[in-house]
């Protein structure tokens, strides 16, 4: 009996040269190495930055590096560690570095991490694309005027004019100005610049528990000694960083505690709940199974400021007023539409909402009589929730009480040389009113 012919190989059958063979002893199988950190390149763009902003040298020094292939760039947390990725490193040149390294370091000075889990808190921003609308805004407000000048703006930074926004706003403005659904940009994915820009903490950070973090008291230190930089040589340092440095050199006082204790009162007072919001239930559902009831969400507060410009008040404390009213409006969440500024001496001037606080003009010079002030701040439409007054106090007041809180921040007077009227030296003004919740402004 003839033996039967095998089949012919097929294709499948024959070996394929290009295919290891696992019977077939070969080559050991290599992951591929992961790429190093270039910590000399890293390092030589922070050069290079301090080089071109070297009001900046002490923060971007006081950041440490971690190195991160969970970061797809780099990213800060709010204790000062600046996570790199090493393939971010590998092939970004370092100029575009350099700008990376001021730009996250500016998100720390700037305090982004507290400003945005206020502006969350306030607002009920919880969700991860809140958050990523908080990461932009603060982008926003960093980019618009930090590069240039020999510092290179990387690729895919967000500028406000990609928004068709103005130049020179804050990340609260920004905020209220855009939404995803509108804008998303194609590099979305990766514009994560860490908890030191929006508060939100990352799986892949360290925590408060980890080495070579900052202390709160060391961080203001670090903004202490930029904003000295900036002060002492301003040179052609961009505006919004000698307004930052300016109000870093007149620390919080006593009397804006104060003053959002009287906000958060006049917010909560009876007929301040107006907008119905399905954000939160009502607590009154539980009696009405299956039916869901929107709660009333309290409405920010006005907040009406007048200041005192008769011949009495320095031009130093004029400047400190303007500083104080930056203050009041981060007090109501960075809602400049809800304060507006009063100038007043004998006279009350015209009202002027607040867009900069550099903006106003503070004229008078006269006589002091701040009851023309109260009373156009009252007839305005709507009326304020807080009437919040800066003066040296040599001012009749109203005879009543006014129909909302008020907070009067008094000048201290420098020296019996001094003089406590314009006309009168031996004139004692009487104290502000009962009714006032008086402090000393600076």
């Amino acid at each position: 009996m003839t033996p039967a012919t095998p089949p012919a190989p097929t294709s499948l059958d024959r070996p394929d040269p290009d295919r290891p063979d696992p019977d077939r002893p070969g080559p050991a199988r290599t992951c591929p190495t992961p790429t190093p950190l270039d910590r000399e390149k890293l390092f030589a763009a922070r050069l290079h930055a301090v080089r071109v902003r070297p009001y900046l040298a002490t923060a971007l020094f006081a950041l440490h590096v971690v190195e991160s292939r969970r970061v797809p760039t780099m990213a800060v947390d709010r204790h000062w560690r600046c996570y790199v990725s090493p393939a971010f490193v590998a092939r970004t040149p370092v100029e575009q570095l350099a700008g990376v390294w001021v730009h996250e370091v500016s998100h720390l000075l700037r305090d982004h991490h507290g400003r945005g889990d206020r502006v969350a808190r306030e607002r009920g921003l919880a969700g991860a694309g809140d958050r990523l609308r908080i990461n932009i805004a603060a982008d926003c407000e960093i980019n618009d005027d930090v590069y240039g000048e020999g510092l290179v703006r990387p690729e895919g930074a967000v500028l406000p004019r990609t928004l068709g926004l103005p130049d020179g706003e804050l990340m609260e403005d920004y905020l209220r100005l855009f939404r995803l659904g509108a804008w998303l940009p194609d590099a979305a994915a990766w514009l994560d610049c860490g908890s030191g820009a929006d508060g939100l903490e990352r799986d892949w950070e360290l925590g408060p528990d980890g080495a070579h973090g900052l202390s709160e008291q060391e961080q203001d230190a670090v903004r202490f000694r930029v904003a000295q930089g900036i002060t002492g040589a301003p040179g052609d340092t961009p505006r919004s960083w000698r307004r930052w440095a300016e109000e870093v050199f007149h620390p919080p006082q006593a009397w804006r505690q104060l003053l959002g204790a009287a906000v958060r009162s006049a917010a909560s007072g009876s007929g301040a709940g107006q907008d119905h919001s399905f954000g939160r239930p009502s607590r009154r559902q539980v009696a009405l199974p299956g039916v869901v009831l929107p709660s009333l969400r309290r409405r920010p507060p006005r907040v009406s400021v007048i200041i005192d410009t008769s011949g009495s008040v320095s031009d130093a404390e004029l400047g400190s007023a303007l500083l104080e009213v930056a203050a009041i409006s981060r007090a109501v969440g960075g809602r400049r539409d809800l304060v507006s500024v009063l100038p007043c001496d004998a006279s009350a001037n015209v009202v002027h909402p607040l867009c900069a606080a550099e903006g106003i003009p503070l004229l008078g010079g006269g006589g002091t009589d701040l009851r023309t002030g109260f009373a156009t701040a009252l007839r305005a439409t709507p009326r304020p929730d807080v009437i919040v007054v800066l003066t040296d106090g040599q001012t009749p007041w109203p005879s009543s009480r006014p129909p909302c809180r008020t907070v009067v921040g008094l000048f201290p007077r420098l020296g019996p040389a001094r003089r406590v009227n314009e006309d009168d030296p031996d004139y004692v003004p009487k104290g502000p009113p009962d009714w006032a919740r008086v402090v000393h402004v600076g």
